[in-house]
């Protein structure tokens, strides 16, 4: 399954071209702001008859927009189960709680959990525009249907994989994804922890970067995939969040699973995607690729190596990490899961060579 199907959101394809599409991009809104006399706005707003505009509104009723209450005669409209809301703010001197306070969250039916996922995903991606894109504005689009939430934030600024690739001067833009996916990495240390990506992406069902050609992508439970779209014209960078509605996870199980809690309650722990460590159809075979494997690697007591997707690794990528780097960091514990029975046999002979 591609990432345009998985995220395809519930914008019908003539929005931009009717006056029923754009009474469904404002359906929300509209409901929100006028409850009681919806007929008479889209008189007024589209120029038509009232038959006409009356027609609008059961159709938007009938595809799940708006949902009616009250008698007959006098209906009270609502936000049906299929909610839309777009904004583009100006970044300079926007503050990322205020839009989500007083403009998303309140056209939205969402569970607490859910609520707090999405809020959570919402202020950390537009404070990440705000503070780290250099652009000069975001647009926000959240989108809800019967089983989903889900969240688009677009800065036009330089690109998340760029930005991080200049300030470690880095070549490769593919290996400022992997720092990314590491966690614990900003550009902004003086403001930023480097733990919001990385969290974020685990609380959400669906996690998606497009920025400078590539696209990141992570979904529940942990598989982290890497596509190379080449040089688009797009600008800046996108984030795509999508949550199932009935969802149980919380905000406080996902810091939890990365914390050594009651002892440390810092992000001590980290999940390594070992196949966004390779490029294209390369194999993971060299020291090279083992040294920058584990840059960083220090900042955390676990790093657990999720060789998912990994069939083979060479004899000397398995030295540099299990041995060398072991010796060398012997307070960081390396922790490999779901290894071949190839990776697991490089894995032991590190091992024991490690121990001689």
């Amino acid at each position: 399954m591609t990432t345009a199907s998985v995220y395809s959101l519930a914008v019908p394809k003539n929005s931009s071209f009717s006056n029923i599409g754009d009474a469904r991009s404002r359906a929300t809104e509209d409901a929100l702001a006028h409850p009681k006399d919806l007929t008479r706005i889209y008189r007024e707003r589209y120029g038509v008859s009232r038959v006409a505009a009356n027609k609008y509104v059961q159709k938007l009723e009938a595809e799940g927009w708006l949902s009616r209450s009250g008698p007959g005669t006098r209906p009270v409209y609502s936000p049906g189960y299929r909610r839309l809301l777009v904004r583009t703010y100006q970044l300079a001197g926007l503050e990322e709680d205020i839009p989500w306070e007083f403009e998303f969250s309140p056209a939205f039916s969402l569970r607490p959990n859910v609520r707090l996922i999405a809020q959570h995903g919402f202020t950390e991606m537009v404070n990440n525009a705000i503070d780290h894109s250099q652009g000069s504005e975001v647009s926000i689009l959240m989108t809800q249907d019967e089983a989903n939430v889900t969240l688009q934030v677009s800065d036009n600024g330089i690109g998340i994989f760029r930005k991080i690739a200049a300030a470690l001067e880095l070549v490769d833009l593919r290996q400022a994804l992997f720092e990314l996916a590491k966690g614990k990495f900003t550009t902004d240390p003086s403001k930023h922890s480097g733990e919001g990506v990385f969290f974020t992406s685990r609380m959400f069902d669906g996690f998606v970067i497009e920025a400078n050609g590539l696209t990141y992508s992570h979904f529940q439970p942990e598989r982290d995939f890497l596509q190379e779209v080449g040089e688009t014209k797009t600008i800046g960078t996108r984030v795509i969040m999508r949550i199932g509605l009935e969802s149980a996870r919380t905000t406080a199980e996902v810091f939890q699973q990365f914390m050594d809690a009651p002892e440390d309650y810092g992000f001590t722990k980290t999940v390594v995607p070992m196949n966004l460590a390779r490029y294209g159809d390369e194999g993971l075979v060299s020291r090279s690729q083992a040294r920058r494997l584990i840059a960083r690697f220090d900042r955390f007591k676990t790093v657990m190596l999720d060789f998912a997707g990994v069939d083979a690794i060479g004899q000397a990528f398995a030295d540099e990490l299990f041995r060398v780097y072991a010796n060398e960091h012997p307070d960081v514990a390396l922790a490999p899961l779901n290894m071949t029975d190839q990776v697991t046999q490089m894995w032991r002979r590190a091992i024991v060579a490690q121990r001689r």
